[in-house]
């Protein structure tokens, strides 16, 4: 197995911690407050840590130090660690940005790009991220992905365009993004999908490619593009080495129709706590069963 040199975190610890038990931890990305207190809520009903995550559309549209903020007062009222992730990013300024405003991992995303591209994305980020470790004493955790798997949190009638079993991830292209990155945590594409199919089932996980993968990297591996994909699916993943699972599309979902429902039932209300409370609720059932399934 492929080795790379120990390096430690309370983050990282938590996330090696979960693994050894073969647990995952859970992420879920935010787009407001009410989405932010929902999961802190679930993670403290189950005493679990957590990891938030914003994309670069979710870190413009709520502020990039906005949400740093926010994740220090739930940090403060919540008896749970709560991390803090920068989803998706595609350029070097927009990784140093989060990661100057004091998040804890980022992520760098080349997928899209020829592999030769996409490692020197990676390796010029991660190297950028080591010198603002070494100047400040604050570590931060560098994922990237490989294999494409789409971009876009949303509900479809079909795969992206690009995804298809051509961009499964290999084995070796495993090992050597590794090593000429240096990242800290990898995502590969093993039947994964960024959003959820509108009418048809979600396609397999290929868990045999993951094993492989498994065994020949010694860093967390990290599920994307879970929302839709059955419990058996999940569960295997984790079995098979998947340390962090990342869902979006599904509580984007819950969230959007509970507030529908309130609204429907409720046409004149112009209270946004009063329908927004509605949205935590049901979104609240899916990250609820998300963590306890990861955590069992």
């Amino acid at each position: 197995m492929m080795k790379l040199p120990p390096q430690s975190n309370h983050y990282l610890d938590t996330i090696l911690a979960y693994k050894k038990e073969g647990k995952a931890i859970a992420h879920f990305n935010i787009s407001n407050l009410d989405q932010a207190r929902a999961i802190a809520d679930v993670a403290q009903e189950l005493q679990q840590p957590v990891i938030i995550g914003v994309s670069e559309g979710e870190r413009e549209y709520i502020g990039v130090k906005m949400v740093r903020t926010v994740i220090e007062e739930l940090n403060e009222e919540y008896a749970i660690p709560i991390f803090l992730n920068a989803d998706h990013t595609y350029t070097l300024e927009k990784v140093m940005e989060a990661v100057e405003a004091g998040y804890d991992s980022v992520i760098v995303d080349g997928a899209k790009l020829p592999y030769e591209e996409n490692v020197a994305l990676v390796r010029i980020c991660t190297d950028a991220v080591r010198m603002y470790e070494e100047k400040t004493g604050k570590r931060v955790l560098v994922e990237a992905e490989l294999g494409y798997i789409g971009q876009s949190s949303s509900l479809n009638q079909s795969l992206p365009e690009g995804v298809s079993e051509a961009n499964l991830t290999t084995v070796e292209q495993a090992k050597d993004f590794v090593i000429r990155t240096g990242i800290d945590m990898f995502a590969p594409a093993i039947g994964n999908v960024h959003g959820m199919l509108v009418d048809a089932e979600e396609p397999k996980l290929h868990i045999d490619r993951l094993k492989e993968i498994a065994a020949a990297i010694d860093i967390p591996l990290v599920l994307h593009g879970a929302s839709g994909n059955t419990d058996e699916d999940l569960r295997a993943a984790i079995d098979a080495g998947i340390a962090l699972v990342h869902i979006n599309t599904e509580i984007r979902k819950a969230f959007r129709d509970g507030e529908m429902n309130y609204l429907e039932e409720h046409p004149n209300e112009v209270a946004p706590y009063k329908f927004g409370k509605e949205g935590q609720e049901e979104m609240k059932k899916v990250v609820r069963a998300k963590m306890e399934l990861y955590a069992k």
